[in-house]
């Protein structure tokens, strides 16, 4: 039973938690031009594309540690990309 225990814990899936500074960004919310939910940080090294406002903000949350002041919606078209 302990052997099971042991290669459970260390057969764990979940990826490894990203480092504090990386959470310290900003993140923008809004649509694109095609009407999808958009999120990017602005650094453009984090984001996605989402069905709807609560997924895309569910996302937001998660990825700046559930900091509020840190998403910012934005007005206008947002659109999706990701590095240079």
């Amino acid at each position: 039973m302990a052997q099971i225990e042991s290669q459970e814990s260390q057969g764990s899936c979940e990826p490894p938690l990203r480092p504090l500074a990386r959470s310290s960004s900003l993140l923008f919310i809004g649509t694109d031009s095609r009407g999808n939910w958009v999120v990017r940080d602005q650094a453009g090294l984090c984001g996605g594309l989402f069905v709807n406002r609560s997924e895309a903000l569910h996302f937001a949350m998660l990825e700046n540690g559930r900091r509020p002041r840190a998403v910012i919606m934005v007005p206008g078209i947002l659109e999706f990309s990701i590095g240079g």
